[in-house]
């Protein structure tokens, strides 16, 4: 291939493997040879001599939720401009087919980004210990994590109600083993009680739109006037559930969500939710990756993704204001 482009067979080797490294024009010609003999790379061939196979892996718990889409898409972007391939295996939120889907891929990847994952603490630490390991939206000791300032958002979110005369709202948790279920649920509990609102936690539940629809009777036997829901999807389950009962969405019952997932502003009304990073979130955990497996030597940041609360018109006064 190196003669047919006419350059040395270092060139050929940084053109395929690290796009960018050459000249465009170089570029160019090494990939036409490459089609014209129907060359392609071996990444099991190329992990022989360094040890690497320029293969990451990315776990996420529910590939048919929408909030996987812009993780996968900022994580994907990120591996091919580094010349990565990567590698994408789901949970269906079950810790332990998780751990089944990691030891699938585990032997041929050069690290692995877990987003939202459902294993225990002990286990992502024996996991990292092994290969270098990147979390999305889970904090454990030692082991690197994009994450995002939940602080900020919820804190919003909560004042926003407040200003809507809500003084009792309910949280419809997340599945048990969700560590971002568990940090949301502390951030609402602080930001309730500096304001002197009345909250309650309803779950575990399923963090789908038939989650939400069955915790809606739950909801109402709280009297809560607002409702916070875990994610996107289980507040859209809540108002459709509302709209069966002849509950009307914001005038007797207030929904809010979290992440802004294709589809909240096009539900009506439109679901007021706090807006996640997630296409720079999956950029970031990447970029984290790849410097762990020395293929990235640039600084990455490390501080806390934004946060934002977009209100729409799920949410309004409060039924007794």
């Amino acid at each position: 291939m190196a003669d047919l482009a006419g350059v040395n067979p270092s060139t050929v080797s940084r053109a395929l493997g690290k796009p960018g490294r050459v000249s465009a024009k170089t570029e160019a010609r090494i990939r036409a040879a490459a089609a014209e003999l129907d060359f392609r790379m071996n990444p099991m061939a190329r992990a022989l001599p360094t040890g690497r196979t320029n293969t990451l892996g990315l776990v996420v718990a529910d590939i048919t939720n929408p909030m996987v889409f812009g993780v996968v898409r900022g994580a994907e972007q990120a591996a091919s401009q580094a010349g990565f391939t990567l590698v994408i295996a789901e949970s269906q939120e079950s810790g332990e087919a998780e751990a089944t889907a990691i030891e699938r891929i585990l032997p041929g990847v050069d690290g692995m980004v877990l987003a939202t994952t459902r294993l225990a603490s002990d286990r992502i630490a024996r996991l990292a210990a092994h290969k270098p390991v990147v979390l999305i939206n889970r904090a454990v000791e030692g082991v690197p994590s994009v994450l995002p300032d939940v602080d900020t958002g919820v804190g919003d979110l909560v004042a926003h109600l407040d200003d809507h005369g809500h003084r009792t709202v309910a949280f419809l948790a997340g599945p048990a083993a969700s560590w971002m279920s568990e940090r949301r649920w502390a951030a609402l509990l602080d930001a309730a009680e500096a304001r002197g609102i009345a909250i309650v936690e309803i779950g575990p539940n399923p963090p789908t739109i038939e989650g939400g629809r069955a915790a809606y009777r739950r909801l109402r036997a709280s009297h809560a006037t607002a409702a916070i829901a875990y994610n996107d999807l289980m507040a859209i389950g809540v108002m459709q559930e509302a709209a069966t009962h002849g509950v009307d969405v914001p005038s007797e019952l207030s929904v809010a969500g979290f992440d802004d997932i294709f589809g909240s502003e096009l539900i009506v009304p439109a679901l007021t939710t706090v807006r996640a990073q997630l296409v720079l979130a999956g950029e970031r955990a990447v970029g984290q990756l790849l410097a762990m497996v020395g293929a990235n030597g640039h600084d990455l940041p490390d501080d806390l993704l934004a946060t934002t609360l977009v209100v729409r018109g799920s949410t309004g006064p409060a039924a007794s204001a």
